[in-house]
């Protein structure tokens, strides 16, 4: 299910207050929304996957009995969860033994420390381990000791690795993928669909992806409903796209959609990013002797969080877009989402929005012409002022 909840402010302001994060994650969403919410953060959660059980999956057990059949001369460990996950797999099937035997024949490579510590595990022995966490470093090692005539397995980790497969086929291995943790749509779509809506709407300040299957669940369900460009348009702009690593990142970068990750690939590391990314897309004034800032849902007014409703946010920012200038009414209805043509909707919106900021002199009625930010004159030089 999904879960939206907002912490209660305290003093001094938390560095998230006022943000909504989506997260997509299947595993750990639990312990990266409370990461999130102890800095404040508004969390919004929609797993964009299912995990086929591993005992069930007919896919790895055909991979397994392969390997067993017929031994690899080279098996490469991507994950380490992955990996102890196969293992445990193949011993429920009684195969556990066989392939234990087999892959300790092989020449065995880890992706990283953490595949590194399940092969040991096992009681196998690496022969080499990736220092970067890096598939291409993994690639570029075993293309230059030579692949042509090997048989190699793969531990995938939840989607194809299409440009490490075809390159290891490109160079005459026959290449064995063992589909460890393969993913799936979610049983129930409503919690992803308002996941979605949220992030096209500008109801969400950053998304956060653990994993590419996710990034790409997610743009399978908006091209399903229609939503592509509204989705990418949201990605490229409004929503800040946070991933745990650059592979992860590589579904959206080939859309043009500009990520930010980490150096090191943790759900930390993710976290502090975010934590000193997202505040700086805040916008700051100072507005009529006080100190403005406009969080994505929310504006700190003088250090002090004042949550907005989501009309009084949208005729906010239209304001803010051009500090200190007179913005018509007829803009700022268009601003507000699902006002149709009542100019009336305006003046409540308007009415709520000073109620929430409290103190109503932030923004200035300009008459017959429509508002303006009163934008402090000496800290903004070069603005124009209308009147009122």
């Amino acid at each position: 299910m999904d879960e939206l909840t907002a912490p209660q402010s305290v003093d001094p302001v938390p560095p998230l207050a006022g943000f909504t994060v989506g997260i997509t994650a299947a595993r750990r969403s639990e312990e990266l929304a409370t990461l999130l919410q102890r800095r404040g953060a508004a969390v919004q959660r929609a797993a964009a996957l299912r995990i086929v059980p591993l005992p069930d999956d007919t896919e790895l057990l055909a991979a397994t009995r392969a390997l067993v059949a017929d031994p690899p001369d080279v098996a490469v460990a991507t994950t380490g969860i992955g990996f102890r996950g196969w293992i445990e797999a193949a011993e429920g099937w009684g195969l556990g033994d066989e392939l234990i035997e087999r892959l300790g024949k092989a020449s065995v490579l880890a992706r990283g420390p953490k595949a590194k510590g399940a092969i040991r595990a096992a009681g196998l022995r690496e022969e080499w381990s990736a220092t970067s966490e890096s598939s291409v470093e993994v690639l570029e090692r075993l293309l230059e000791q030579g692949v042509e005539g090997k048989r190699i397995a793969v531990q995938l980790h939840g989607a194809p690795q299409r440009d490490f497969v075809d390159s290891l086929t490109a160079a005459g291995a026959e290449v064995v993928e063992v589909p460890v943790y393969r993913w799936l749509p979610p049983a129930d779509l409503a919690p992803l669909d308002r996941l979605l809506d949220a992030c096209c709407s500008g109801a969400l300040d950053a998304i956060t992806f653990t994993s590419a299957p996710a990034a790409i669940s997610l743009l399978d369900r908006a091209a399903e409903r229609g939503l592509t460009e509204e989705l990418l348009h949201a990605l490229r702009r409004d929503v800040l796209p946070v991933c745990v690593g650059p592979v992860t990142a590589a579904p959206l970068e080939e859309l043009d959609i500009a990520t930010v990750w980490p150096e090191r690939m943790r759900l930390g590391a993710m976290v502090q990013l975010l934590t000193a990314r997202l505040p700086e897309r805040g916008r700051r004034l100072s507005v009529a002797g006080h100190q403005l800032e406009l969080r994505g849902q929310a504006a700190l007014v003088d250090g002090e969080l004042r949550p907005v409703p989501p009309a009084g946010m949208a005729l906010l920012r239209a304001l803010a877009r051009r500090p200190g200038w007179v913005v018509a009414r007829a803009e700022l209805l268009r601003a507000l989402p699902g006002s149709g043509n009542d100019e009336h909707a305006v003046e409540t919106a308007m009415a709520r929005l000073r109620a929430a900021l409290g103190t109503p002199n932030l923004v200035a009625t300009v008459v017959k012409r429509g508002y303006r930010l009163a934008v402090d004159p000496s800290a903004e030089p070069g603005e124009k002022y209308g009147g009122g």
